[in-house]
């Protein structure tokens, strides 16, 4: 009986996304918000208000996990993320003024992505670890 819970449950691992490929799809959606009403004319103010603003929480949120005590990444890669989060959140609020570009959010996400992707791409296959 064990040993079908155990087979049960690495197949449910396999099939289970991994953190880096959740934070991958957070990103992608928010970021496919962005750039929705940043190629639209006609966008509705609510909606360019809106994707801006899932688009500071997420990074307020990592700003907050990065300040956690119990956080493992490199110190280096705090103070990068953490500026980040500093420019998204500036940004934001140009944006919301009238002045800014949505772009700029837009290109530091797909940034992002790529490193979560390159990260991803390595623990999939084992490299790097």
């Amino acid at each position: 009986m064990q040993s079908l819970a155990f087979k049960a449950y690495g197949e449910v691992k396999q099939r289970t996304a991994g953190e880096k490929e959740i934070e991958f799809a957070l990103f992608r959606q928010i970021t496919d918000a962005l750039e929705q009403v940043s190629g639209s004319e006609d966008v509705q103010p609510t909606d360019w208000a809106e994707a801006i603003h899932r688009n500071q929480q997420l990074w307020t949120t990592i700003a907050i996990d990065l300040l956690h005590p119990g956080n493992s990444l490199p110190d280096e890669m705090k103070r990068s993320l953490l500026y980040l989060a500093e420019f998204v959140r500036q940004t934001s609020m140009k944006i919301m003024g009238g002045e800014g570009d949505i772009a700029d959010l837009i290109e530091v996400n797909q940034s992002i992505m790529k490193g979560l992707a390159g990260v991803a791409a390595q623990e999939a296959t084992g490299e790097g670890a």
